[in-house]
């Protein structure tokens, strides 16, 4: 593809971007509007304030009757406390039309990232960066953009018209200027700083990758030595955004420059011109300074073009999750709820899993029966498949081979938004929000009562300690529930999942970070809460409890080794009872079971 073919692609795409966007905002288009229409006020109030000023100093020079002056007087000060209102005005009308449509583009920005069925998670910073930078490169489309542009527009015209009505010789300078202001000084712009702007944002969210990284990883990279090699990844990142941020400036500095050379040059030829026509001194002087105030409004555009430049790389960034689908199964059953499942028996048949071509299966024809009250144990060595198997049960990990059903559907048929509702519970590295203890346990169901909370949270052991807080249920946890100790922060999200109750619950190490008495407690409080009709899938490092299980699963490279009750796998020579023995040798047990 050559340069031009890009160049157009870039086009189009961006293009397509603005439509999507404008798409989205059509339930708030009124507001939009309004705004606009205030805007274009706005500035049509300055631009009749300076030139009633103009004419009102002009002719107060020759010292006519007051009464001459009384209209003009009064105009001004209508003008200048006007002008005040309607900017006000429209930049409140603006930015709540823009701040109700952000809040929408936003939840679906959250949504489509949260509904992605994909091999691969997006890192967190990148996805970060996403919904808070590129999704202000939306607002800032609409506020920064399209109501300057519009205002600009609509100025413009009057003033020719204006002009036209004044002194009609003098219109044909005053277009051109419009026109190199308004057209040539954009264009101009754009191709400035399309090739810099461009960088910026995927340059931008390369260094939010970096910031999470040197933050939440700075334990792992100090242990493996790699300190230094991320800071200086970083600082280098961080040197380049601000090279390429210090060209953008230097290349807004030149254009300003010509805009302020080209608002002279056309109120000085319109004067020229009006005084050639032989129109009278005060108009001339009216028509040279309003000359100067309509180029300045125009002007406006070169910044909108900026502006626009600068967002099209986040825009393009943002555009999949604006546009996709939420949810990727076909349109048919696009309509399916969750009441529409007559039963929830779960079946997992002859999945394969491999996340690159010609490297060994995560998982290799694994199968798995969840029909409705039937409760399964996942166990086995780190690396097993454990997490790759709850990925394609909860349609986070699409698989390569074989199928998952839910009530006789594909799991794929559903919308991925509602998939967590029937198939969810407590997964790995289960995210606490800086909120409080009442505000995090609501995320499982909107609607649960006290009595329904302290329910979950007695029997995921934490009751005791919410009870001693001063704040009780409005304690906040801080960030990702930093105020919350290993144990704490995993009751607290294992409370969450208990009060979701979807018809299939699937726990992963429900108990880590708790020591091995607490966690037999809370392990065996969670089972007896669970609704017997409800399947659950236990993914746990420990074998004590599973006796309560209906079938356990021992998996390794992706296999399952051994399948069946916790009483056959202990008769039965293999990894299972290996593991069994070992724990209950350190936990002093050893010698209990031989007397046994």
């Amino acid at each position: 593809m050559n340069e031009q073919d890009r160049q157009r692609q870039d086009r189009q795409q961006g293009l397509g971007t603005e439509r999507a966007v404008l798409r989205l905002a059509r339930p708030y288009l009124g507001r939009l509007v309004g705004a606009g229409l205030l805007a274009a006020g706005t500035e049509l109030a300055g631009l009749a304030l300076m030139a009633t000023a103009t004419w009102l100093l002009i002719t107060a020079a020759g010292q006519p009757p007051l009464d001459v002056l009384t209209v003009a007087i009064v105009a001004v000060r209508a003008l200048a406390i006007g002008r005040g209102v309607l900017r006000y005005t429209e930049r409140l009308a603006g930015h709540d039309a823009t701040l109700r449509f952000i809040t929408d583009v936003r939840a679906r920005v959250f949504a489509t990232l949260a509904g992605r069925r994909t091999t691969a998670a997006e890192h967190t910073g990148d996805s970060l960066s996403r919904l808070v930078s590129d999704v202000e490169a939306v607002q800032d489309l609409l506020l920064r953009v399209l109501v300057p542009a519009g205002a600009a527009a609509v100025v413009s015209l009057l003033a020719i018209a204006g002009t036209a009505a004044i002194a009609p010789a003098a219109t044909a300078p005053l277009v051109v200027g419009l026109l190199l202001a308004g057209v040539a000084l954009p264009v101009a712009a754009t191709a400035l700083t399309r090739r810099t702007a461009d960088r910026v944002a995927p340059l931008r969210g390369a260094l939010a990758v970096d910031a999470v990284d040197l933050t939440h990883g700075a334990a792992d990279l100090a242990a493996f030595g790699a300190t230094r090699a991320a800071l200086e990844r970083a600082d280098g990142r961080a040197r380049e955004l601000a090279g390429l941020e210090r060209r953008l400036a230097a290349a807004g500095w030149a254009i300003d420059g010509l805009g302020v050379l080209v608002s002279g040059a056309t109120s000085a030829a319109v004067a020229a011109t009006a005084l050639s026509a032989g129109v009278d001194g005060v108009l001339v002087g009216v028509l040279a300074v309003g000359t100067l105030a309509a180029v300045e409004v125009t002007l406006a555009l070169v910044g909108a073009a900026r502006q626009w430049t600068q967002l099209r790389a986040a825009l393009r960034r943002v555009a999949p999750l604006l546009t996709a689908e939420i949810g990727d199964g076909p349109a048919a059953d696009r309509e399916t709820t969750v009441l529409d499942v007559e039963h929830h028996d779960c079946f997992v048949e002859e999945v394969t899993v491999r996340y690159r071509d010609g490297a060994p299966a995560a998982l290799d024809r694994v199968s798995l029966d969840l029909p409705a009250g039937r409760r399964v144990a996942v166990v086995g060595p780190s690396g097993a498949g454990k997490s790759t198997l709850i990925g394609v049960l909860t349609g986070a990990v699409v698989p390569d081979g074989g199928r998952v059903t839910l009530g006789g559907r594909e799991l794929s048929a559903y919308p991925a938004e509602q998939v967590p509702r029937l198939v969810g519970g407590l997964l790995a590295e289960a995210y606490v929000f800086h909120a409080s203890v009442r505000e995090n346990l609501l995320l499982g169901r909107a609607d649960a009562g006290d009595d329904e909370l302290t329910a979950a949270t007695g029997a995921a052991g934490l009751l005791d300690w919410v009870r001693d807080q001063p704040a009780g249920w409005d304690t906040v946890v801080g960030e990702d529930g930093g105020q919350l100790s290993g144990g704490q922060r995993q009751r607290l999200a294992l409370a969450r999942a208990l009060l979701a109750r979807p018809p299939v619950l699937v726990l992963d190490e429900p108990t880590e970070g708790l020591d091995p008495a607490a966690a037999d407690r809370v392990l065996a409080a969670a089972t007896e809460t669970i609704p017997a009709d409800h399947s659950v899938l236990l993914v746990t490092h420990r074998l004590r409890g599973l006796d309560r299980y209906d079938e356990i699963l021992v998996l390794d490279s992706g296999r399952v080794l051994q399948r069946g009750r916790h009483a056959d796998l202990l008769d039965q020579p293999g990894w299972y009872r290996e593991q069994w023995l070992a724990q209950e040798a350190a936990e002093g047990g050893y010698l209990a079971l031989t007397v046994h």
